[in-house]
């Protein structure tokens, strides 16, 4: 009979078509796509969906939700239980060289794997560098999955997949988040009518 795990192992490997199917089925056919592969990390992949009708663009990672996440203090990571997710970026299309974002996105779809981080809503994530070219953010926000592609359920007892939004910030908007919050944070920008979308926009008011 067959080892618990190597069943759940053959699940896994059935996981990335799911997830693709579902951002298909939620963003339609994808127009290109980019691997990057990292030491210690299997392959992550870029993406990318365009939207006509809205003109945005839609970036998708795909490859992070093979693995479960776990933090870098657990003895032991479980192949099986724990967070799942992928990552998704929407902005307006033409007004910046966002498809240079493809690898920054695909370093912070990685960070679970190289460097023991969990990625969950409310949670800052840091590129170390321009999102894109002469881009004013090099971080993100992660923002409440569920709204643009609906969560991906998986066998018992692996978790659902999440399909989490990401949305840029300036350097003020980052420091401002680590004093006073996430949620105060997106509040300052829905006050102020902020387009999170726009890849030119500048950073909200803070006083």
């Amino acid at each position: 009979m067959p080892h618990p795990y190597a069943i759940y192992a053959r699940r896994v490997a059935e996981i990335l078509p799911l997830v693709e199917a579902r951002l298909r089925t939620a963003l339609g056919e994808p127009d290109a796509r980019a691997a990057v592969t990292f030491v210690g990390a299997d392959r992550i992949e870029v993406l990318r969906f365009p939207d006509a009708a809205s003109g945005l663009v839609r970036y998708a990672t795909l490859g992070m939700s093979a693995a479960p996440m776990s933090d870098s203090t657990s003895m032991i990571a479980d192949p099986v239980e724990g967070p799942r997710a992928e990552l998704l970026l929407s902005l307006r299309a033409g007004r910046a060289r966002t498809d240079e974002v493809l690898r920054p996105l695909a370093v912070l779809a990685a960070s679970p794997q190289v460097e023991g981080v969990v990625v969950a809503p409310g949670a800052s994530l840091d590129v170390g560098g321009p999102l894109w070219p002469d881009a004013p953010f090099t971080s993100v926000l992660v923002a409440e999955g569920g709204g643009l592609v609906a969560d991906l359920d998986l066998s018992a007892p692996m978790e659902p997949v999440r399909f989490l939004p990401l949305l840029p910030m300036t350097a003020n908007e980052a420091a401002w988040k680590r004093a006073r919050g996430a949620q105060e944070l997106q509040e300052r920008w829905l006050s102020h009518g902020t387009d999170l979308r726009d890849p030119l926009r500048g950073a909200v008011p803070l006083d």
